[in-house]
């Protein structure tokens, strides 16, 4: 059985005291985990090819990839910040933000933005750091970058905007804390006018010019008897098509909203810590268990699900054309149907884990080890 292992941290200081406790997955349990079946001999159907290599230093922080245009934004645990040219593999820039990272990266493909462990929103444009903020709590969320401004998500549920040129705070929106909060990215992103982050088990659209709240919509609501079991934080990669987007709240549900008028759309339960991606007919996600399973994005019905890769550790998938890329613990990476979940290819980057979810750039599918290799595949 999985448990949840309560990380205490600092106190955060506003109207008055208020104590943040952070909740991360343990890998821990009463029995050894179960052992992940031999996988078969890999049997190429779709090829895929190697197109570029870049090398970082070590990755071992939530690291969410970032793309922008043909700009691919990555970090490693050091501070170090590379933007790299999908198209080619070539390094548009890299700096550093001078320390550890807890989050990152948002980019908008010049400018980029990171928090280090000393609570730092640290900003650089093309390498160099343009200004860095105190943040009054910890941060796993990566910043969102966009329209020139810097958005940031912190631990106690504060949202806060920040002038992209100068790092004068704009506003702040501050939000009941919960007694726990998790050690994993949340969701923050802007779907046109609108900035639309995950508090708690809600997706709150706002308005991006003052922080206001313009509509809330529940993917999951808090249940049990105490403040472990009532855990619902929005976790990981969302699918965003048009103006429907689909999210996972930590081990109870995904679900889907309407952002247009921010209502619910449908929420099925589902268990896993990671992320989610789709298109206009599925959304997919892994479970806990290693399963891969697809819900039909209009109505939330269950697809198809495949046991392949199960007890794999894998990460959140990538659904880019017919195929679905995920990563595994073991650094293997997978490309299976997007029809079915049977295997199309298999491949191994450097041999250690995939660290963050895979993404896509110029046609390229572009992944990061935790050993630092960040390598650029085209399927032919």
């Amino acid at each position: 059985m999985n448990l949840k292992r309560l990380l205490p941290a600092a106190p955060v200081l506003r109207t008055g005291l208020v104590m943040v406790l952070v909740a991360a997955l343990a890998a821990c349990s009463s029995t050894s985990k179960p052992k992940p079946p031999e996988l078969p001999a890999n049997v190429v159907v779709l090829g895929v090819r190697q197109a570029w290599n870049v090398k970082i230093p070590q990755v071992a922080f939530p690291l969410q990839t970032n793309v922008s245009g043909d700009m691919v934004t990555v970090a490693g645990t050091d501070g170090t910040v590379v933007g790299i040219d999908a198209r080619t593999g070539t390094e548009a820039w890299r700096g550093s933000a001078g320390a550890p990272l807890t989050a990152g990266v948002g980019s908008d493909g010049s400018m980029a933005a990171v928090v280090t462990n000393k609570n730092e929103l640290v900003v650089l444009e093309r390498g160099k750091v343009l200004w860095r903020e105190t943040l009054a709590a910890e941060t796993f969320t990566a910043p969102l970058v966009a329209g020139r401004r810097v958005f940031v998500q912190t631990a106690d549920r504060a949202t806060s905007a920040y002038d992209g040129a100068s790092g004068r705070r704009l506003w702040i929106q501050q939000r009941t804390p919960e007694a726990l909060v998790l050690k994993k990215p949340g969701v923050l992103l802007a779907v046109g006018d609108t900035l639309v982050s995950g508090v708690g088990g809600r997706l709150v659209g706002m308005n991006p010019a003052n922080g206001s709240s313009r509509w809330e919509a529940p993917i999951a609501a808090p249940r049990g008897t105490n403040d472990v079991e009532r855990l619902v934080d929005l976790t990981g990669s969302v699918s965003r098509v048009g103006d429907s987007i689909c999210a996972r709240a930590y081990y109870v549900n995904i679900g889907c909203v309407d952002a247009a008028r921010g209502g619910l759309l449908w929420s099925k339960p589902a268990v896993s810590a990671e992320g989610v991606s789709g298109d206009a007919q599925f959304v997919v996600g892994t479970e806990s268990d290693g399963n891969l399973v697809a819900w039909r994005r209009a109505d939330g019905e269950r697809a198809w699900q495949s046991d392949r890769l199960k007890y794999r550790d894998l990460t959140a998938p990538l659904v880019v054309g017919r195929s679905i890329v995920i990563g595994d613990r073991a650094g293997l990476l997978h490309f299976v149907s997007r029809e079915d979940g049977a295997p199309l290819n298999r491949l191994t980057p450097d041999g250690s884990a995939i660290a963050a979810t895979p993404v896509v750039a110029a046609n390229t599918v572009v992944v990061v080890t935790r050993n630092g290799g960040v390598f650029g595949y085209r399927p032919e």
